[in-house]
């Protein structure tokens, strides 16, 4: 009779430590490492340095990253070229050579990514972790090596960074418009109907309510199907036509590519038939805290998603607690904002020119996000006052269309957002969403 282990946190600990094949986080760095490289490249190549940190005039910052500026022209290239030379590290590297690179890949990454907030992307997040796990992880084997041991937590905290990524963004989803108005999905493909041989199904009616709920299905679920082995291979095909399929509907990079090779580290590879080594009798200090590093960690990306829910309003609407949620494309969102700075002094007051100070993209992200709103007004006040205007008041007047339906108010359009400061309080000049009953309007 097969003896079932009893579950305890003991138990737990001593599966983790255990000794497994190397082969999936082998595959995994491989895979990841090259696409980074490939990132990398194709950033260069597309001319995005100019267009995304050294052309704009201002930069929008995320919250305690103030002090993240872009340097000059030649320095992001060099840190692009170093970024590549480290992926290349992270792929076959071993020893101090895998660790200095992994360390080079995460700051390098991390750093382009905090120097605008427009360009925030769930899967520049996930990447930014991936490369911080890499960095305290024990320094792999050579990936040739298929007979190399490694402790099984290293394999089990990517699968479990990945399960949350997935999990979350299903559950995300689990909301009225994505599942009973099949919204934003109902604007969106129609869009699409030029693709070859699926591009006609986009136009049936009944195909944005199949995608929504097969999409809130998938995220949440394929998972478990990746970690069970009998469904573990349709599982991944899955994931290559899902994200194949989200790569050629939608502009997001590389993330496609990112996901169906991340989700490598969920195949064995049929190496542990060579038998799994029992863990050891003791860890070492440094595995201790590293363990312990790792457990603060899932805590946290578990937890942190959910802040949301200390706000009031629709999450939406407001986007307080919105970002670092793993909520990927749920919302077709779309807004104007006109500013105008008034001299305190003469009362005189005029309007700004938004595109003086911003490219288009960061005009857009900017229009329909407070507290980018607030940076934006901040900067304007400042500009203005070094012209020579007296303590310039700065008021907005933003109008905001979530999912197509007709545009609102986003806020206050009487607040001095001088007299405000962005933190994780509640944003009081944010006015609330107001359902709106009549039918949706498409463009």
């Amino acid at each position: 009779m097969k003896i079932i282990p009893s579950i305890s946190l003991k138990n737990i600990s001593i599966r983790l430590r255990e000794r497994v094949t190397a082969t999936p986080f082998s595959v995994f760095r491989a895979v990841f490492g090259l696409l980074m490289a490939f990132g990398a490249v194709r950033f260069i190549w597309l001319g995005w340095i100019e267009d995304h940190y050294v052309d704009p005039v201002f930069h929008f910052k995320y919250y305690g990253f103030g002090w993240v500026v872009p340097f000059s022209a030649p320095v992001l290239y060099g840190i692009h070229y170093v970024m590549i030379l480290s992926a290349f590290g992270v792929m076959l590297g071993t020893k101090w050579v895998f660790r200095l690179s992994a360390v080079l890949l995460f700051l390098t990454f991390t750093y382009t990514e905090l120097i605008d907030l427009t360009y925030y992307l769930n899967h520049y997040y996930f990447v930014s972790i991936v490369c911080a796990l890499l960095c305290i992880v024990p320094s792999p084997p050579a990936i040739w090596n298929t007979h190399a041991r490694i402790p099984r937590w290293v394999i089990v905290i990517f699968q479990v960074q990945i399960a949350i990524v997935y999990v979350y963004a299903g559950l995300a989803k689990i909301n009225y418009d994505w599942l009973i108005n099949a919204l934003p999905l109902k604007i969106w493909l129609p869009a699409h109907d030029d693709i070859p041989i699926i591009g006609p199904l986009f136009t049936w009616a009944i195909t944005p309510y199949l995608f929504s709920w097969f999409g809130m299905l998938y995220d949440t679920l394929i998972v478990f199907f990746l970690l069970y082995r009998p469904t573990r291979i349709y599982a991944y095909l899955t994931v290559i036509v899902f994200h194949t399929l989200t790569g050629l509907l939608f502009q997001i990079g590389i993330f496609p590519l990112v996901m169906i090779g991340s989700t490598l580290i969920f195949f064995d590879f049929g190496r542990n038939s060579d038998g799994i080594l029992p863990a050891a009798d003791r860890t070492s200090p440094r595995e201790r805290i590293v363990l312990a590093v790792l457990v603060l960690h899932v805590a946290f990306q578990l937890l942190f998603p959910w802040r949301f829910l200390l706000y009031d309003g629709n999450l939406f609407w407001t986007e307080q607690g919105y970002r670092f949620g793993w909520r990927v494309m749920l919302m077709e969102k779309a807004g104007t904002a006109t500013f105008y700075v008034k001299d305190s002094q003469t009362g005189r007051e005029g309007i700004v020119d938004n595109s003086e100070f911003l490219n288009p993209h960061q005009e857009k992200q900017m229009a329909m996000q407070p507290d980018m709103i607030l940076q934006f007004a901040h900067f304007l006040g400042d500009h203005y006052a070094q012209k020579g205007v007296h303590k310039p008041e700065v008021r907005a007047e933003v109008y905001v269309t979530l999912n197509a339906r007709p545009s609102q108010l986003l806020l206050d359009p009487t607040v001095d957002l001088m007299k405000e400061s962005d933190s994780f309080k509640a944003k009081k000049w944010i006015l609330p969403y107001k359902t709106n009953t009549e039918d949706v309007v498409y463009p």
